[in-house]
């Protein structure tokens, strides 16, 4: 089933039999998920579950749904912040959907491979042991503070801040936990974010945003920034850039596989070149590519009669060549850019930075 098509079920959208008969079974799957969530938060609530901490600031970033809410570019953003503020910071994330095998770049994901190309110098651990990674990042390579990757549902390890990422394309999961919506936990939960971002502005109405920040208010005193991701350029997998304006002076067709396809659709009629259902094809989040895979795009290439291929960084790296069908691949390149003052977002970093927890307390 196509992640489209899975939205599509989850909103109420698809009114077809498969879809009303698959909507309460998924439902009562949620419970189970709901119970089981609840529980694991109470845990660490009451001191149950320990906590491990280390002797550096963590800032996380993460997020209340699934799939794609731009934490990429956002922890990309805050690491070459925090270098710019001279800290010598450091990446850890669990390395979801990594390839394996002897040719796989050490087991790299998409995201880690995104990252370097965005933080060069930043050194970058992948470790589904968050605690074991953050160690390794401090004894290696000497870090003064450590971005936390996707980092909101790990409570195991400890954070000195909490940012959270909320999509204005869909902020609330279609209003249900997993798998009957896309909540990966309740919005109470917001009350341990110390900041959230609502990402993908430049898509939503004034009064949409509004709404969202409303809605947050119900659950969270946490200060809220709305912020954009703007597209910067095209990149190729060689490094060559061409200017935006290219997109629309094409005819394009366009594939990705990511979280939000949705969003990256929008990203691409923004820049003028609005891609059809007959131009464009959707894969599974961290989605690594066949030849099968190539060959149906480099078809649908050839039958649009398209210029070029547009995609997103994340699937750009897992591209093993730089056309297809003659036609060039490029990816735009997304920058995340504020909407409103970042001065007291700053001060709040500065303050978690100041925080160093005493080697006796590492776990």
């Amino acid at each position: 089933m196509s992640p489209e098509r899975t939205l599509r079920i989850l909103s109420g959208e698809d009114r077809s039999l498969l879809a009303r008969g698959l909507r309460p079974l998924l439902t009562m799957a949620s419970w189970g998920y709901t119970a089981a969530t609840d529980y694991r938060n109470w845990r660490y609530d009451r001191g149950r579950n320990r906590i491990h901490r280390v002797d550096v600031p963590i800032i996380s970033v993460g997020n209340l749904t699934a799939g794609g809410t731009g934490k990429t570019p956002t922890v990309a953003w805050l690491a070459n912040w925090l270098r710019g503020a001279g800290e010598s910071p450091g990446i850890l994330s669990r390395g979801y959907h990594a390839l394996d095998g002897a040719d796989s770049e050490r087991s790299e994901n998409d995201e880690k491979r995104v990252l370097d190309l965005h933080c060069p110098g930043i050194p970058h651990v992948q470790n589904k042991e968050r605690f074991d990674g953050a160690v390794s990042l401090i004894a290696e390579h000497d870090v003064s503070v450590i971005v936390l990757d996707d980092g909101f549902q790990h409570r195991r390890l400890h954070r000195d801040f909490d940012l959270v990422l909320i999509d204005a394309l869909n902020p609330f999961g279609f209003g249900h936990l997993l798998p009957r919506g896309l909540l990966r936990e309740r919005k109470a939960n917001l009350r341990r974010a110390d900041a959230i971002l609502i990402t993908r502005c430049e898509s939503s109405s004034d009064s949409q945003v509004e709404a969202i920040q409303d809605e947050l208010s119900r659950w969270t005193d946490a200060p809220v920034y709305r912020t954009a991701f703007t597209p910067t350029r095209l990149i190729n997998r060689e490094g060559q850039t061409q200017p935006l304006e290219l997109a629309a002076t094409r005819s394009v067709c366009a594939f990705c596989g990511i979280g939000n396809p949705q969003g990256f659709r929008r990203t691409l009629a923004g820049l003028g070149a609005p891609v059809t259902d007959k131009k464009f094809r959707s894969f599974p989040d961290h989605y690594h590519y066949t030849e099968a895979d190539l060959k149906q795009i480099s078809e649908m290439g050839i039958a649009s009669h398209a210029e070029l291929f547009l995609t997103t960084q994340k699937d750009l790296v897992k591209m093993p060549r730089s056309e297809l069908s003659g036609r060039p691949i490029y990816a735009v390149e997304i920058a995340l850019t504020f909407r409103d003052d970042t001065g007291p977002l700053f001060e709040q970093f500065n303050s978690a930075l100041k925080t160093r927890h005493r080697p006796e307390d590492n776990g």
